[in-house]
């Protein structure tokens, strides 16, 4: 029997069909930020329905050119001699999910799917949430904006939709200064941020 990498079951492979009623109560990434400063991006979404969610997951996406760009990234106009047009504007410094070792490694995170820009969760029982929380840290100046969407699954048969029917989803403009956070060293020898 060979055995390679991937070789597991896929990610969604038993989800059911269906659609999963969810809210957002909670979408928070600040409108104004600074170059080099940390900061978060938190979405909690809450099984509002009556079935359990076979796998929560938020995807992260340019609005403009959808998943063609990175996660909490956009795409370089010139490509000529460039192996990817992506570019990062926040790096991802923790991802959400649990930190093993991919994620003490420099890898992506315990949440990490094999579906582009999307991070999972796991099942959700009614009434329970599962927040997502990105730390980031910005790198590139400018206004940028950014859409979240969130599904009940991995591969589209399980649909999370809002009590109305429509789609839970959103996005944040953030403007990025380009004077960059300012930071010392205290005589405690802790990093304190003004």
């Amino acid at each position: 029997m060979l055995v390679a990498c991937g070789s597991q079951a896929r990610q969604d492979a038993s989800e059911p069909t269906g659609n999963f009623t969810v809210d957002v109560p909670v979408a928070k990434f600040p409108s104004s930020q600074r170059l080099a400063e940390h900061t978060h991006l938190v979405i909690t979404v809450r099984n509002s329905g009556t079935k359990t969610i076979p796998n929560i997951a938020v995807t992260i996406l340019n609005p403009k050119v959808g998943v063609a760009a990175q996660a909490f990234g956009g795409l370089l106009a010139d490509t000529q001699g460039l192996a990817s047009r992506s570019r990062p504007i926040w790096v991802v410094d923790r991802a959400p999910g649990p930190c093993t070792y991919s994620c003490t490694s420099g890898g992506p995170g315990g949440a990490v799917t094999a579906n582009t820009n999307t991070w999972a969760l796991g099942a959700l029982k009614p009434g329970k949430t599962a927040t997502f929380d990105w730390g980031v840290t910005a790198i590139k100046a400018g206004t940028h904006v950014i859409e979240y969407q969130v599904a009940a699954g991995l591969n589209g048969k399980a649909r999370a939709v809002l009590a109305g029917g429509g789609q839970p989803k959103g996005t944040f403009t953030v403007k990025i200064s380009s004077a960059p956070q300012r930071s010392y060293v205290n005589d405690n020898g802790q990093i304190v941020t003004r």
